[in-house]
């Protein structure tokens, strides 16, 4: 039986490690490339099977725009040959503003590459310098201008909320810029600051402050009435997009549907399994194998919800009978009653679904049902 799933590549290499960044990630570490290619190239080789079709892709990082053309064709080419995709597949491909050319954007669109997320984050220099970015908004500019000259329709600008020093008045100032560039999707993600980034040093030791809650929650409504103003659809907690561009390969992992993950440090999710490969550059490099878990039913029911209440469709009955062989009300019972009862979930006409202020309270609606 043909399985229809999501393919992750992990591209770790970067020019410089963002202040906030805890991704696993390597500034400098060119050389290693071409072996990380073959590496690659050999994982997708065990992973491929007759039964697997690609539905979507996803190729994150790191940066993979820092990849010479030439080894983003070995890639693609190679995952075309040992890959089955879908004639409508979507294919996904970050890229970091300052580091995109006219060369790497013609070979994503030789091999079906039909999608680019660019990692804009603000329209402030103040903050782009705060956040260790090594790019200007100029840059933004030109990498949307080389993307639409080499065809590129479907374009997504990931921005940043509760930055130290960032007001909503910075936030509606980068949502201008933003939109001027045309994108059919946006990314509106809230700052996590990290253990052990250079960030978190700085907030501990009171060099920055971060926006009072107040602040950083009217950052995000400034986000969700902008964007539906113009034109823009809410369908995720952070995501928003035109009609017809929301981010397939996202929603699918929402959904819980299964996943290839390829590279250093990726994840993947096949029947009841999940593994993660070698989190080390080395490691992996190296043939460390990958380490496996198997999900449990409990486990794989809270998974539903927790992944399903960050959509705002919401998850449906028929779905989680589909996946689990039993009724939300018969595997959660009176967990879903205080999120109901405080305004913060609704289960109505066979769908449980996050309220707007359940949305910012996410966390504690999730409590309920461990």
């Amino acid at each position: 039986m043909t399985r229809d799933v999501g393919l992750y590549f992990h591209i770790p290499f970067c020019a410089r490690k963002c202040a906030y960044c805890d991704f696993v990630s390597y500034p400098g570490m060119e050389d290693a490339m071409p072996a990380y290619a073959d590496a690659l190239i050999a994982e997708m080789g065990r992973r491929a099977a007759p039964e697997i079709r690609i539905a979507t892709a996803y190729i994150g990082g790191g940066t993979p725009s820092l990849l010479p053309p030439e080894l983003m064709d070995r890639l693609l080419d190679a995952a075309k040959r040992r890959f089955c995709f879908l004639p409508d597949a979507e294919w996904s491909c970050e890229c970091n503003p300052g580091t995109v050319t006219e060369a790497f954007l013609a070979v994503l669109r030789a091999h079906g590459v039909n999608r680019l997320s660019l990692g804009a984050q603000a329209r402030q220099e103040r903050l782009l310098r705060l956040l260790g970015r090594i790019h200007t908004w100029e840059q933004v500019e030109q990498s949307v201008r080389l993307a639409r000259a080499a065809g590129f329709e479907n374009l997504n600008l990931d921005l940043m909320l509760g930055l130290p020093t960032q007001t909503v008045s910075d936030v509606r100032e980068s949502l201008d810029a933003a939109l001027a560039l045309q994108p059919t999707h946006l990314s509106c993600y809230g700052l996590i600051v990290e253990e052990g980034t250079p960030l978190h040093a700085r907030v501990r030791a009171g060099e920055w402050t971060l926006p009072a809650d107040g602040e950083e929650r009217d950052m995000y409504e400034a986000c969700r009435s902008i964007l539906a103003e113009n034109g823009f659809e809410q369908y995720e907690i952070s995501n928003f997009a035109r009609p017809g561009y929301t981010c397939r390969h996202n929603t699918d992992c929402w959904k819980r549907r299964e996943y290839l993950g390829l590279g250093c440090a990726a994840c993947g999710f096949m029947g009841n399994i999940r593994y993660r490969n070698a989190p080390s550059l080395s490691g992996y490099l190296a043939g460390a194998p990958a380490e496996e878990e198997t999900v449990s039913p409990e486990e794989a029911r809270f998974e539903s919800v927790m992944l399903g209440l960050r959509m705002t469709e919401g998850l449906r009955e028929e779905d989680f009978v589909r996946m689990h062989g039993m009724t939300l009300r018969a595997a959660f019972g009176s967990k879903m009653d205080a999120p109901i009862r405080d305004g913060l979930l609704t289960y109505e006409n066979g769908v449980l679904r996050l309220t707007r202020r359940g949305m910012d309270l996410q966390n504690r609606v999730l409590l309920e049902f461990l």
